[in-house]
């Protein structure tokens, strides 16, 4: 009884450990079939993630000081009608869009012009995005969010 058991469980560690039964099949992703939006370079500069990094932390806690320190002092807010500046963390508190720019900042950052933007879909000019967005770019020498507008 001890050989049979011994020969089954060799048996089942063989099989199992050949890969000859394994119906499932390594899935390669199709890079042909990648969205334009995807195709586009992503900014992998280590202060540029830095600045990243700080901004959606600060976002996550709300920090409103932290925030405005990272904002240019004509900070786009709004398209229609069109607001910057101060007022801002006002109207997102009045408009309930903490969560709204939290989902954008979660996104991937896409080069438009002279702007980093996010979504990706809004650097992609076929695609007529006019959801919310957010963008960044350098001035003065340091990155600084410019804008998180509708539109």
């Amino acid at each position: 009884m001890k050989k049979l058991a011994v020969l089954f469980l060799t048996c089942a560690l063989v099989f199992t450990g050949c890969g000859m039964f394994n119906s499932k099949k390594d899935k390669k992703p199709d890079v042909t079939k990648r969205a334009k939006a995807d195709l586009r370079e992503e900014n992998s500069d280590v202060d540029f993630q830095a600045f990243l990094g700080r901004l959606k932390q600060a976002i996550a806690a709300h920090d409103v000081n932290a925030i405005a320190g990272m904002m240019t002092e004509d900070f786009g807010y709004s398209l229609n009608p069109v607001l910057s500046g101060d007022g801002v963390f006002k109207y997102w508190e009045e408009h309930n869009l903490w969560p709204e720019l939290e989902g954008i900042m979660t996104e991937r950052f896409a080069k438009k012009g002279d702007f980093w933007v996010a979504p990706p879909q809004f650097a992609d000019e076929s695609l007529n995005y006019d959801g919310y967005r957010a963008g960044i770019r350098r001035v003065r020498g340091s990155w600084k969010f410019v804008y998180f507008v509708n539109g």
